[in-house]
């Protein structure tokens, strides 16, 4: 695995490094050799936040955590992305390692973990598209009162997906060519 460490409002020591280093090792047995890990710990205040993305072949895992403590944030991202990556186990063994799962005796799943029918639509919303500015899609999400808006955009004529932030900012999602 390629491990890559970013700081935000922080030097990154060498301790913190190699423990960072280590800690996202062990995610190495799901991953072939060349994968990537993009790391980012950042300060704001006294909140320790540690942000994970493993792209792979298919898809994106990603977690994040902020606590008091960073070593702390880097214990729970890394809990958290196992706990993701096995409770999708079978999803994702067609795009990860082959065999990463296979090692695994049933007690190291609890009983929560168990194959089950997975979520499911329940639901399915049309509705027609007017192109829009992103200006325009923010004053939409705002009116109708959701986390996300997806428009055409009129600048670029392509679907965009419009979502608000945690802090209150808006991400744009746009697709590449």
């Amino acid at each position: 695995m390629r491990i890559s460490i970013t700081g935000k409002n922080l030097e990154i020591s060498d301790y913190l490094n190699d423990l960072v280093n280590k800690k996202v090792g062990k995610l190495e047995r799901y991953f072939p050799q060349d994968a990537d890990v993009f790391v980012t710990l950042s300060v704001e205040k006294n909140r320790h936040i540690v942000e994970v993305t493993i792209p792979y072949d298919g898809g994106v895992i990603r977690g994040e955590e902020i606590t008091g403590d960073m070593y702390a944030s880097i214990d729970n991202v890394l809990d958290k992305l196992e706990k993701q990556i096995l409770r999708h186990r079978t999803k994702l063994e067609k795009c990860l390692r082959s065999g990463a799962f296979r090692d695994m005796t049933e007690q190291d799943f609890s009983e929560d973990d168990a194959e089950e029918e997975g979520p499911k639509i329940v639901r399915v919303k049309r509705f027609a598209i007017k192109p829009m500015s992103e200006e325009e899609a923010m004053l939409q999400i705002e009116m109708v009162g959701h986390s996300f808006y997806v428009f055409l955009n009129s600048e670029t004529n392509q679907m965009n997906v419009l979502y608000k932030r945690k802090v209150g900012n808006y991400g744009l999602i746009e697709p590449e060519n």
